[in-house]
Parts: C-alpha cells; structure tokens; sequence
C-alpha cells in the first residue's frame, strides 16, 4: 500500500490512456478528470496528467517505446515518484512499466482499493477493504522479484524439492481470504438478523445508490437531519448508515447510505461489499440520485445501472420501487432546470431537488409515502378507549388517515402494509373487543 503523510506528499503523474477499441460512454477528458480526482482523494500532488491516445496495447508494456521515451524526461522535470495509471495493467506490463520509468506504477483498481482502504472507519469496512486488497495482491504474484524464486526445503517424509517462495506467498494470502469470509459470512448474518428485526417492527427500507460525488450523503444529511460526512470529492463516505425519517403523513421509513459506484469499479469491490449492497437488494425502495449538473451523467447512470445488475437487480430500472433523483438542481443554468422539469412532469418516479438547500425533497418525500401507500391496505378498526398500548402502536406503525371518537371506543381508518397487518392481529388475536374490517 502507498504510505502517505503530511510532510512526504507523493508527486503523481496521471496517464489516462485513449484505446481506439474502447466503447466508453465518458469522454476522454472526462476520465482524466475523474482519474485526477480519484488521485486528490488520498492527498497525491498530481504534477503531471495526460490522455494518451492508444492505436495498439503492447503486450509487455502497454505504451509504445516512443511514449516511455518521452515520459522519462517529464519524470525528471517534475521529479515524479508514482504513475497512476487509469485502467487495467496486467502484472508483467506493470513490473516492466516500473523497470522502464524507475518510479512506482499503480492501476486504477489498485488507487480505488488505496482510497477504499483509507476511508473505511467500520470494521465491517475494513474487512472488506482488507478482502479485495488480498484478491487484487495475489493476482500480482508473478515472478517480479528473486525472493519469489527461492525455495523453502521440506522436513521429514515432506522432503523433496520443497515450496517456492511465490507459492507460499499464495497459501498465506488464501489463509487470510479464507479467514476474511468466514468474518464477513457473520457480518452477512448480522445484517440479515437485523433486516428480520426491521421486518418485525417493521419500518420500510429506502435504499440510496448513486455514482461517487453525486450527492447521496448530503441528501441523505438533508431527509434525516443526520450529519455524515458529505464532501466534494470521490468516495467521501464508505461505511453505510441508516437513519429512521418520518414522512409528511406520518409514516416511518428507514433510509440507508450505501458505497458510491464509479466506471470501472474494480470486480474485487463488487464482491467484497456485497454484504453491505445486499441492503439494496433488501429496500423497499430504491432511490438512484443522478448529478444532473454533470454532462456525463448518463454514463454514469449506467455504471450504476451495471453494477445493481451484477447484484442481481438486472430490470430495477423498470421496478415500481426504482426512482431516479434528478440532483444539484441549483447548479443547472436555467434552461437545463426547466428541461428536467418538464422532465420530471410527466413521471412520477423521477423528482428534481437540490441536496443542498432542499429544494424538492418534501416532493419527494411525499412520492416515496404515495409508492408505498400503493401496497397497503385501507382498514377500519374498532378500538375500546381502554386499548391504549394498541392506539399507541397504531400511531407510530400506521398511516392513519380518520379517526371517529365514540363515547367508549374510537374507530381508526388506517393504511397497513402486509407486514403490519400481520403484526396487528398477532397483538389483537386474544382481545374479542377489537374489531378489524377491509375497507
């Protein structure tokens, strides 16, 4: 891993290569732009960046002879120590990279897994980090050093020409995923105790996704009155967070922060955080919030879309459950903000808002409370004025929309979904006085 501390900052050069072959919905400055914020995320002094149109990836080194050659100055003018380079180098092609510029190379999974690896404060986190840190380390077990040709002799009857050091460099890294899973199948335990519990109260889960840097945290700061670190830069939270939000006619929801997705989120992620994605795949609804003041958001509406897909959510896009929060309204120049109006008009599960001083959040609180109110189910109950422990819950669980007072029982018109109906007649089985008709 790269040490990085106040008083040594590390010069970075950023090359962001332009394969002729590559259908990337983002343009190539924009993926130096990103890459060049993925690098500040974790402090680098970025000194030197450049888009490198590529007509043929050579296999040993990436680069042609002619771009090493003319790199190697600039490494010395700007005194370069580490190259981040924006996309996948296999193993060989970064040893030899590193040979050839005498500095340290880095790929794009091994900078997001650096910034992963800085920003986790959970444990939970932390293993994750941890396991895709391993996955990715031993896919770079070549033979890029002597100490991985030396052999460690055998003892006894395990005698014979014994273990190279690359393969028990291996085993160790496999020791360590092994125990790291069996760590995280409890963490995925946990969290599926927890989503029971939730069911039994039970609250509805909403669900934020969205590209890194486009809002989630500070909409999620704005609907909870929470205060998670919301930032302008990449990746600016990890951990996921819940908060309990009531909604404008009275019903309770629990929101859930969730990871930032990114183009070329590297597999290793994908599957180390799947415990904590799976709250996506467990929400009641899902709110996707777009930068729409970023002209590459429909690229990154599909990197979202791609990674949910790899979760297992492949047509949540034409779920009743999927909404699209169209964010950073106050950004748009004013004839792109009434576009996305009169966008957002003629759909019901796509809202306009500003995180950031909450313009169109009660709209859309108010979407999510009418998309769940859509499957529930409208009762009358009749309550004696003695059953305050159930008038009591009646009020924190449902959406009560009349109540009549009589002189020695009152009657509730409720909204009750499957799950809290089933709740109700479990708390009102033995009490013959309580009577429940569907509207």
């Amino acid at each position: 891993m790269i040490t990085i501390n106040a008083d040594n900052i590390i010069k970075t050069c950023v090359i962001s290569p332009q394969v002729l072959t590559d259908t990337h919905l983002l343009s190539p400055e924009s993926r130096l732009q990103e890459a060049q914020g993925l690098a500040l995320a974790i402090n680098l002094d970025v000194v030197y960046a450049e888009s490198v149109k590529i007509k043929e990836i050579k296999p040993a080194t990436f680069f042609s002879r002619g771009f090493i050659e003319r790199l190697r100055p600039l490494i010395a003018q700007y005194e370069i120590e580490l190259m981040v380079f924006d996309g996948k180098l296999s193993p060989i092609q970064q040893r030899n990279l590193e040979r050839e510029l005498k500095i340290k190379v880095i790929d794009r999974t091994a900078l997001i897994l650096e910034i992963f690896g800085e920003r986790a404060q959970t444990r939970e986190g932390a293993l994750q980090v941890e396991l895709a840190h391993l996955t990715y380390q031993r896919s770079r077990l070549v033979r890029s050093w002597t100490h991985l040709e030396r052999q460690r002799g055998g003892a006894g009857f395990l005698g014979g020409p014994g273990e190279t050091q690359i393969e028990l460099d291996r085993r160790l890294i496999d020791d360590k995923i092994v125990r790291i899973k069996k760590d995280l199948e409890k963490v995925k335990q946990t969290r599926a105790i927890q989503r029971s519990a939730r069911r039994k109260i039970p609250y509805p889960v909403v669900a934020l996704v969205g590209y890194t840097n486009a809002g989630k945290s500070t909409l999620f700061n704005r609907l909870t009155q929470s205060n998670v670190m919301a930032a302008d830069m990449l990746f600016a939270t990890l951990d996921p967070t819940m908060r309990k939000v009531t909604l404008p006619a009275g019903m309770e929801v629990i929101f859930s922060d969730t990871v930032g997705f990114i183009s070329d989120l590297p597999h290793e992620l994908v599957m180390a955080f799947r415990a904590t994605l799976e709250e996506v795949l467990a929400a009641d609804i899902i709110l996707h919030v777009r930068d729409v003041s970023n002209p590459n958001h429909a690229a990154q509406r599909k990197d979202v879309l791609d990674v949910l897909e790899n979760l297992g959510l492949a047509e949540i896009k034409h779920a009743d459950n999927y909404f699209e929060v169209f964010n950073k309204a106050d950004l748009l120049e004013k004839s792109e903000y009434q576009h996305w109006l009169e966008k957002t008009q003629r759909h019901t599960r796509q809202i306009l808002l500003s995180a950031a001083n909450g313009d169109g959040c009660q709209k859309l609180l108010q979407a999510i409370e009418e998309q769940l109110n859509q499957k529930n189910e409208r009762y009358d109950i009749v309550l004696p004025l003695y059953e305050g422990k159930i008038a009591a819950w009646l009020h924190e669980n449902a959406q009560i929309e009349h109540i009549e007072n009589q002189e020695n029982e009152n009657i509730y018109t409720v909204r009750l979904g499957n799950d809290q109906f089933s709740r109700l007649q479990h708390m009102t089985h033995d009490v013959e006085d309580i009577r429940i008709r569907k509207i």
